[in-house]
C-alpha cells in the first residue's frame, strides 16, 4: 500500500519525518517496507513563465527563450523544445540547479549563444511520463492553470514533489488498512493522536431525483447495491493535487469523475464505478450472474469469455460490467458524457477471486473486492464520491439514493477477560489503561463485571473473531518492546529425530559415502515426464493426483516417480559438459487415494561416466543396504520395464516384496532427453526396505577351526542367473559352507554358443571340528549333483 505522507497528514497530525514514522508503525503491526523521497535530488528549480521565443541564429532546431523566474531581469535559455509557446509556465532548471540521477546544470552556450539554465521535461523531473498527458511527454512539461502559478516559486512545492510515499506491507487479515483511511487509523493509535475524518455531506444540487430501479437476481453474491445519479456532467481533467495523488499511489489520472472514483477508493478502501446512463439506456441495474460461454468487452478492450459462475452488472438486457472486476467497454465515462451513475457495492469475495483468476484480470478493485469490506464503508464512499463531483463542479447530484442491501449489517461483539490477557501477556494494565487503548482502536467498552469486559468492534474490523484477536490487538499498541521477557518455565518436550528420519539419514550418509551428490527437484511435475521415460498407458505410475489450481503444465501433478526428475538433472550436467556423475534425491512420490494423494519415500540413483556400468551402480546399491541393516535381498532379471535397456535391468526384492529397480537408462529414453551418454538409474521403496532393515549387531566368535576352499568352473546355458546358482549352493550346504563367491564369468570361443563358464569359489567350514576331505566330499557332491539336476550345470573340462 502506496501512502502519500501529505495526503495522510490531512486525517492524523504527523510531527514526525517519513523514517521515524515509518519504524513506529512497523513497531504497532503495519510494516514500513521502503520509504520514497521525491524530489530529494532536486534543487534550485522554479516556475517560469515564457515571456518571448525567438529563432536561434544559428541553428535551425534550437530556439532562444526569455522567461521569467521571479527576479528583476529575464533569464535567457536556449531549448530545442517544439511543445513550449509564449505564455506557457515551465519548470526552469537554473544555475547550480540539481535533479535526479545526480545531474547538475551549470550556465553554458548553446551555438555561440548564451544559456543560462534548462527548460525541465518530466523525466527530468523524475515523474513517470506513462501518468501524464501525451503533449506532455516528448518535451517540455508543461504547467496548467497558469492563474494559480507565481513564477520563481519552488517546482517541488508546485508539483507537490516535496513529499514521501511509504510502502506498507499489509497481512492478509487488515483489509481495511488497504485505504488512507485506515492507514490513518492506524497512524492515530500509533501516535496517540486523533484522527480526522472528512466531513461528508452532499447537497443534491440537482431538481430531479433519482429514479433508476436496482435489482439483484444473485443475493449469495451481491450483499448491496448502493447507487446515485450525477447530471449536467462536465468532463474533464482532474484538479493537480488529485491528480498527484492518484500518480502516487500508482494509478494513471484519467479524467475528474474517473478520477474522483478512484480517489475514493484509496481514501476509502470501497471500488466504485461510474455508468455512462446513456449505455444504461432503461433506467434499470439488474446484478446476476452470467450466461454461460457469453463473451464481453471490458474496458481494456480485451474480450472476455464468461461462465455462469460470474457476476455481471447489465441494464436487464446486456452486460454493463464484470462486477467487482471492471466495467465494460461501451459504458465507460466518455469526453461527451452528461449524466452518470455512481455504483457502490457489496460483493462475494470468493466469487471475485476466482472471476478474477479466471478472467486474468486482476485490478485495484478486485484485489479490494477479494477481501470483506463493511456496509458502512460502500455507504460512505457513495456518498464521498457525490460530495467530491459538487466540490470539484464535475456535475449536479440527484436527489436521493439507491439502498438495495440484501442483509442488515450486524454489530459483531465479543466478551473477553482483561485479568487473563494481562496475565498471558505479562503486564499488569488497569482496567482503564485496558478500554484506553481499545476505544483509541474505535471498539465500543461496556465493562459487565470487574474481570468480563463486553466489547462492540468497529465496523470496519471484520477480522475481529475472538478474545485471541483483543489479545493481539492490546500487544500491538502497547508495544511488544514493552512486554516483559520472561524465562520459559514447565517441562517440555527435546524435539529429537524420530527412528525414520534417522534410517533416512542413515540411508542418504552411505549414499554420500558412495561418492554421490544430493540434488532436490520440486514434487510438482509435468505429466509429459513419464512420456518422456515410456511409461505404458495403463501403468500404475500414471495414476496421479492432479493440481486442480496449477501454474501452468509443467507443474500440473505430483509426481509419481523420481526418475524424469533424476534425468533432468543429468541431461543439465551433460549439457554442460560435466564428464561423471553420480546423484541421489531423496524426496517422495504420491498416489491419489479417495480425496488425497498418499506420500512415500523414494530414493532415486542416478550416474554416468568413463568407468561406470551396471555394477558400479549395483555396488552402490549394495552398500547403502549393507550399511543400513538389509540383508538377504535377491536380484532378479527385469525385460519388461519399457525405461530400462532390455536385458540390463534388475528388480531387488525381498520375499515377496520388491524394493528397488536398477539398471541402464533405455536408449530412446535417453533420446527424449537430449542426453548422449549411457546413464544407470536406481529406484528404491524406501518405507519398504525401512520396514524390513535389521540394525542388530550380532557377535560371532572367531572361528576356530580352518577353512576348507574348493573352486568349481561350471558350464551353463547364458540365461541361467548366478542368484539362481548362490541360493543353490547355499542352500545344499548341510552347514559346513561358510561363503560361495563367483570371481569369474567367461564367454567364449572355446565354449559353445549359448552358453557361459561360472566360477565359484566355496568356502567350507565347521564350529566343530576340522573337516577333513571325508566331510566335505559328500556335500560338495550334492551341491554339484543339484545345479545339475535343476540348471543343467556341468563342471567344465579343462
Amino acid at each position: 500500500m502506496l501512502v502519500s505522507l501529505k495526503w495522510l497528514k490531512e486525517y492524523v497530525d504527523i510531527d514526525l519525518d517519513a523514517k521515524t514514522f515509518g519504524d513506529k508503525m512497523t513497531m504497532t503491526g503495519t510494516k514500513t517496507e521502503t520509504v520514497e523521497y521525491y524530489g530529494e535530488e532536486i534543487s534550485n528549480v522554479v516556475v517560469g513563465k515564457i515571456i518571448k521565443i525567438e529563432k536561434h541564429p544559428d541553428a535551425d532546431k534550437l530556439v532562444i527563450t526569455k522567461v521569467d523566474v521571479g527576479a528583476e531581469d529575464l533569464v535567457q535559455i536556449v531549448t530545442g523544445a517544439k511543445n513550449i509557446k509564449e505564455n506557457d509556465y515551465i519548470p526552469v532548471a537554473l544555475d547550480g540547479a540539481t535533479l535526479p540521477g545526480g545531474i547538475t546544470i551549470k550556465n553554458g552556450k548553446l551555438r555561440g549563444v548564451d544559456s543560462n539554465g534548462m527548460l525541465c521535461s518530466a523525466k527530468e523531473l523524475g515523474i513517470d511520463e506513462k501518468y501524464i498527458e501525451e503533449y506532455k511527454k516528448n518535451g517540455i512539461y508543461i504547467l496548467d492553470m497558469e492563474d494559480s502559478y507565481e513564477a520563481g516559486k519552488d517546482i517541488k512545492d508546485v508539483l507537490g514533489l516535496n513529499d514521501a510515499v511509504i510502502d506498507f506491507e499489509l497481512t492478509s487479515n487488515r483489509p481495511d488498512c488497504k485505504c488512507m483511511l485506515g492507514i490513518a487509523r492506524e497512524a492515530a493509535v500509533t501516535l496517540n493522536e486523533k484522527i480526522k475524518y472528512p466531513e461528508i455531506s452532499v447537497k443534491e444540487e440537482s431538481e430531479k431525483n433519482i429514479d433508476v430501479e436496482v435489482s439483484i437476481e444473485s443475493p449469495d453474491l451481491c450483499g448491496g447495491y448502493l447507487a446515485r445519479r450525477v447530471t449536467d456532467v462536465v468532463i474533464e481533467k482532474s484538479p493537480y493535487w488529485m491528480q498527484r495523488r492518484l500518480v502516487e499511489s500508482g494509478v494513471r489520472p484519467i479524467n475528474n469523475i474517473v478520477d474522483i472514483t478512484n480517489y475514493v477508493m484509496l481514501e476509502t478502501g470501497q471500488p466504485m464505478h461510474a455508468f455512462d446512463m446513456r449505455e444504461i439506456g432503461n433506467n434499470k441495474i439488474v446484478v446476476k450472474n452470467a450466461n454461460e460461454g457469453d463473451t464481453f468487452v471490458t474496458l481494456d478492450g480485451q474480450e472476455r469469455k464468461l461462465d455462469a459462475d460470474m457476476l455481471m452488472i447489465t441494464n436487464g438486457e446486456r452486460y454493463l460490467g464484470v462486477a467487482g472486476v471492471m466495467g465494460g467497454e461501451e459504458s465507460e465515462i466518455k469526453d461527451d458524457t452528461t449524466e452518470i451513475m455512481l455504483e457502490s457495492a457489496l460483493f462475494n469475495p470468493e466469487n471475485i477471486r476466482k472471476t478474477s483468476k479466471k478472467l486474468g484480470l486482476r485490478t485495484e478493485a478486485s484485489s479490494r473486492f477479494e477481501k470483506p469490506i463493511a456496509q458502512t464503508t460502500a455507504e460512505m464512499a457513495l456518498e464521498r464520491a457525490a460530495q467530491l463531483i459538487e466540490l470539484l463542479g464535475a456535475g449536479k447530484v440527484m436527489k436521493g439514493v439507491i439502498d438495495n442491501r440484501t442483509n442488515e449489517a450486524k454489530k459483531q461483539t465479543i466478551t473477553v477477560s482483561p485479568s487473563r490477557i494481562n496475565a498471558r501477556l505479562g503486564i499488569e494494565l488497569s482496567m482503564d489503561e485496558f478500554c484506553d487503548i481499545l476505544r483509541k482502536l474505535e471498539f465500543v467498552c461496556d465493562l459487565k463485571s470487574e474481570d468480563e469486559l463486553h466489547l462492540e468492534v468497529p465496523s470496519f474490523r471484520l477480522d475481529i473473531e475472538q478474545e485471541a484477536d483483543i489479545f493481539e490487538e492490546i500487544a500491538r499498541i502497547y508495544g511488544f518492546e514493552n512486554l516483559p521477557s520472561v524465562q520459559l518455565q514447565g517441562n517440555t518436550t527435546a524435539g529429537v529425530r524420530t527412528d525414520r528420519q534417522k534410517f533416512l539419514d542413515g540411508v542418504k550418509n552411505a549414499a554420500i559415502s558412495c561418492g554421490l551428490y544430493e540434488s532436490l527437484t520440486y514434487s510438482f511435475v509435468s505429466p509429459r515426464g513419464l512420456d518422456k521415460i515410456r511409461v505404458p498407458q495403463d501403468s500404475k505410475l500414471r495414476d496421479v493426483v492432479k493440481l486442480l489450481n496449477p501454474l501452468g503444465e509443467d507443474t500440473s501433478i505430483m509426481r509419481s516417480t523420481l526418475i524424469p526428475n533424476m534425468l533432468d538433472v543429468i541431461y543439465t550436467n551433460s549439457s554442460r559438459n560435466i564428464d561423471e556423475v553420480g546423484l541421489f534425491e531423496s524426496g517422495h512420490v504420491f498416489t491419489p487415494e479417495e480425496m488425497a494423494g498418499v506420500e512415500e519415500t523414494r530414493l532415486c540413483i542416478g550416474m554416468y561416466g568413463k568407468d561406470v556400468d551396471f555394477f558400479t551402480l549395483k555396488g552402490v546399491v549394495e552398500k547403502i543396504f549393507e550399511r543400513n541393516g538389509l540383508k538377504g535381498q535377491k536380484y532378479v532379471s527385469e525385460s519388461a520395464n519399457t525405461t530400462f535397456h532390455p536385458g540390463r535391468c534388475a528388480n531387488i526384492v525381498f520375499g515377496d516384496k520388491k524394493i528397488a529397480t536398477l539398471g541402464e537408462i533405455h536408449p530412446e529414453v535417453l533420446n527424449n532427453y537430449g542426453i548422449n551418454k549411457r546413464v544407470y538409474v536406481a529406484e528404491i521403496d524406501i518405507d519398504t526396505v525401512y520396514s524390513l532393515a535389521d540394525n542388530t549387531i550380532v557377535f560371532k566368535p572367531l572361528p576356530k577351526f580352518p577353512a576348507v576352499t574348493r573352486d568349481i568352473a561350471l558350464l551353463v546355458k547364458a540365461d541361467v542367473e548366478v542368484g539362481d546358482i548362490d541360493e543353490i549352493i547355499m542352500s545344499n550346504g548341510q552347514g559346513l559352507v561358510e561363503t560361495c563367491k563367483l570371481f569369474d564369468v567367461y564367454r567364449g570361443e572355446q565354449i559353445g554358443k549359448g552358453y557361459k563358464s561360472i566360477a565359484y569359489s566355496i568356502v567350507y567350514r565347521s564350529l566343530e571340528k576340522t573337516l577333513t576331505d571325508i566331510d566335505v566330499a559328500p556335500v560338495h557332491e550334492k551341491i554339484l549333483a543339484e545345479l545339475e539336476n535343476k540348471l543343467g550345470a556341468k563342471l567344465r573340462e579343462q
